[in-house]
C-alpha cells in the first residue's frame, strides 16, 4: 500500500462526530458521520452525489460487528430509506469531487467492497449479494485506484471492514514470522498483528477445557463458547480445529484457547527454533 497524505476536518471539532476526509492528489472525497448526526449528514452538499457506502453497528442477536455496504445514484435518498435498520450507528459514505462517479462505477464498488469484506471476515454483511458491474478495462483500473484509497481512509473513519486480519507488513513490523503453540501432539500456528494475535485456519486446539478454567476463567471459557457455535471452532475427532483465522486481543488469549486453561502467550508461543515470543521481543 503506497503512502498517503489525508487530510481530516472535525465538523464540530469532535473526532466521533461529522467528518470528512481527503487524500492528496484524488479526485474523491469521504464523509463521516454518527447516527445522531444523520440530519446534519443528509444537509451536506456531498449527499446529493452518487457514490458508495458503509453502515456499521452491532448486531442485537450475536453482539458481533454488522454492517451494510450500499450504492446510490443520489446517496442522501437511499439513506433515508435506511432509517427503518437500526442496527447500525454511523454511517461513512465515498463519493467523487468531479463528479465522474456514474451507476456502473459505484455498482461496481460496492461489488468488490462486499466481496473484500467477505474476505475479511471482520463483520457479518446485511447485504452480501451485490448488484455487481461489469466495466471497461480503463474504466475498472481507475476504480481501483479509487477502491484503494477507500481501504486506506475506512479504517481512519473507524471501520475495519476490509482490513485482512494479517495485514502486509506485519511480519516485518513484528519481527517474529509464524509462531506455534503446541500441547498433547496438536499444533496452532500463528502471528502477532497489529491488533493482537491471529491463529490461523487449520490450527489445532485441545477439546476439552482445564477443570480450574471453568471456576477461574470465565473470560476463556465464554469465549471457546462463541468461537464452537458461531463456527470459528470444530470437533474433528479427539480435537477442535480452526476453520479460519481467528484474531485475538493478546497472545495469551490465543494460547489459552489452544491449551484450554490461562496461559503466557510470551512463553507458549514460539518460532520454528524454539525462541519464545518474548525473548523474540525483547
Amino acid at each position: 500500500m503506497s503512502s498517503a497524505t489525508i487530510k481530516l476536518f472535525l465538523a464540530f471539532g469532535d473526532p466521533r462526530r461529522l467528518r470528512t476526509a481527503e487524500i492528496s492528489n484524488w479526485s474523491g472525497k469521504a464523509i463521516a458521520a454518527p447516527r445522531t448526526e444523520l440530519g446534519d449528514l443528509l444537509r451536506r452538499d456531498e449527499v446529493a452525489k452518487p457514490g458508495v457506502y458503509v453502515l456499521s453497528g452491532t448486531d442485537p442477536d450475536t453482539g458481533k460487528p454488522r454492517a451494510y455496504v450500499g450504492e446510490a445514484e443520489v446517496i442522501r435518498d437511499r439513506l433515508k430509506q435506511h432509517s427503518a435498520k437500526d442496527f447500525w450507528v454511523q454511517a461513512i459514505l465515498f463519493v467523487s469531487k468531479d463528479e465522474n462517479l456514474t451507476k456502473a462505477h459505484i455498482r461496481y464498488l460496492e461489488g468488490r467492497l462486499i466481496a473484500e469484506a467477505i474476505a475479511a471476515g471482520r463483520v457479518t454483511l446485511e447485504n452480501s449479494q451485490a448488484s455487481g458491474s461489469k466495466l471497461p478495462e480503463s474504466d475498472r483500473e481507475d476504480m481501483e485506484v479509487f477502491l484503494g484509497k477507500v481501504r486506506q481512509l475506512l479504517p481512519v473513519l473507524g471501520s475495519e471492514l476490509v482490513t485482512p486480519i494479517v495485514r502486509f507488513g506485519d511480519e516485518v513490523t513484528n519481527g517474529a514470522g509464524n509462531l506455534r503453540c503446541k500441547i498433547k501432539g496438536l499444533t496452532a500456528e500463528g502471528r502477532r498483528t497489529s491488533d493482537g494475535f491471529v491463529v490461523f485456519k487449520s490450527s489445532e486446539a485441545v477439546l476439552k477445557l482445564r477443570p480450574a478454567a471453568l471456576s477461574r476463567n470465565p473470560f476463556i471459557v465464554n469465549l471457546r463458547a462463541r468461537l464452537v457455535e458461531d463456527g470459528s471452532l470444530e470437533q474433528q475427532g479427539d480435537h477442535l480445529v480452526f476453520t479460519r483465522d481467528v484474531e485475538f486481543p493478546s497472545p495469551s488469549a490465543a494460547a489459552a484457547v489452544v491449551r484450554g486453561g490461562a496461559t503466557s502467550g510470551l512463553a507458549a508461543w514460539k518460532d520454528r527454533t524454539g525462541r519464545k515470543l518474548k525473548d523474540i521481543e525483547a
